[in-house]
């Protein structure tokens, strides 16, 4: 089990957030953004002691682990999930900054729905003239 000192960095850094909830996720720590996870400590017995699971995109998953595969890393039960496994012994203040506000932003941003005007229900009427 990772010590729950292990996440203060982290939860202090989630506390500067909008909207941020420090919860849990499968019994770890963890921050929600309007209920939704963006960085816990890993809870999969797959995964390092004391491993960070961020929320972020596939390519910049990918450009991370390419670049530092000591600091970030995957298995194979989180290949499927637009995420980043996080060594904590390994980040610098800096990196683990810049993780955590982004996971916030991506998550943020994909509860979003994009505004154009169009509803989803259509109508069988044909449009004005």
């Amino acid at each position: 089990m990772a010590r729950a000192s292990s996440f203060k960095p982290v939860e202090a850094i989630g506390r500067t957030l909008p909207d941020v909830e420090v919860t849990t996720t499968w019994g770890k720590p963890a921050l929600k953004v309007h209920g939704r996870m963006f960085v816990c400590i890993a809870s999969h017995k797959s995964a390092e002691p004391d491993t960070l699971v961020v929320m972020m995109d596939f390519p910049d998953r990918d450009a991370l682990i390419e670049d530092d595969p000591h600091t970030y890393y995957l298995k194979d039960h989180y290949v499927g999930y637009p995420c980043v496994l996080v060594r904590q012994s390994r980040v610098r203040p800096d990196a683990l900054r810049d993780l955590v506000v982004g996971a916030h932003r991506y998550v943020s941003a994909k509860r979003k729905r994009p505004t154009g005007g169009t509803s989803r229900r259509r109508t069988s009427r044909p449009p004005r003239e």
